[in-house]
């Protein structure tokens, strides 16, 4: 069994060349920090602007704060695979299904997990049930691209604005409830965080309204639900998260019905750690302070099997 050590060489990769370069790199700093804080006495940081970039020689472990595009989606994970290095995270083929809204759907459908209704489209097509819906590009984070389609003479707008990031698109019916989302560490789940947008949904600009001018969000961790509800929403979640092979931690993002019907959405491998994140939040909330929490990402990272 590899031990971490506070001598443990961590190159720390952050930016990338996707939408969410930028958190990406408010993330990084952070878990510097954090690194620093708990005891680490090499920590590198590396910005990431193309695939395939030079880790340090002698690099015991690349932690991966790169969300989106190259760092979430396989890419950076079969590359550090092929060096040899261990890494933080999901391994490359959760990283694959999970990153694509498609392939996480028909996983969570064979799987029998809860989860909105859907069908796949290509650019120029239309639904072929009525909204209200949801249109998404299967390959951006942070609620990138996202339309929610309320009544019919929005429609041809959203799909216009949904299709300049891709030309096949997911659409979902949708579900009216409560936005939760559930982190889990190595195999546990933390407690729900209620996620209330001050206006319209929870998309990058009221995820991050400092950067990008949202109104912003309110969070309500632990959720204010049941016992039962609270069980029920962790339990959907843990399916999803084990359904599609995610490893080390991840975040499952949850609509909760009036009924007390959990759908999972999606899976975030590499869930965002800034100061306003969620994962540090739930954290947080289960005691784990955010320098104790990125040491424990190391320390599970070291050892899985890739």
């Amino acid at each position: 069994m590899k031990q971490l050590t506070n001598d443990t060489k961590i190159a720390l990769l952050m930016g990338g060349p996707g939408a969410e370069r930028e958190v990406s790199l408010v993330s990084g700093k952070a878990v510097q920090q954090a690194l620093l804080q708990a005891g680490f006495t090499q920590v590198t940081p590396v910005i990431v602007d193309e695939e395939n970039p030079v880790i340090p020689a002698g690099a015991q472990l690349c932690y991966n704060m790169i969300h989106g595009t190259y760092g979430e989606d396989g890419g950076l994970q079969s590359y550090l695979e092929q060096l040899g290095i261990p890494y933080t995270g999901a391994g490359s083929a959760a990283s694959r299904l999970c990153f694509d809204k498609i392939l996480t759907k028909q996983v969570l459908v064979t799987a029998g997990v809860c989860t909105p209704k859907s069908e796949v489209i290509h650019a120029g097509e239309r639904p072929s049930f009525s909204e209200p819906l949801v249109i998404k590009p299967p390959c951006q984070g942070s609620s990138v691209g996202v339309e929610i389609v309320r009544e019919p003479g929005q429609l041809d707008a959203a799909l216009a604005t949904a299709a300049r990031y891709s030309h096949e698109l997911l659409v979902e019916e949708f579900i009216c409830g409560k936005e939760l989302t559930v982190a889990i560490l190595d195999g546990e789940p933390l407690p729900v965080i209620h996620i209330c947008p001050r206006s319209g949904f929870y998309d990058m600009q009221n995820k991050y309204p400092s950067m990008y001018g949202g109104a912003g969000t309110d969070y309500i961790c632990p959720a204010d639900l049941s016992p039962d509800a609270t069980r029920a929403v962790q339990q959907e979640a843990l399916r999803a998260y084990n359904a599609l092979g995610v490893q080390v931690y991840g975040r499952a993002d949850v609509l909760l019905t009036e009924e007390g019907k959990p759908y999972v959405l999606e899976i975030n491998t590499i869930p965002g750690m800034t100061g306003s994140s969620l994962f540090p939040k739930a954290a947080a909330a289960a005691g784990i302070s955010y320098s104790e929490l990125c040491r424990r990402i190391a320390e599970i990272s070291l050892n899985y099997p890739r």
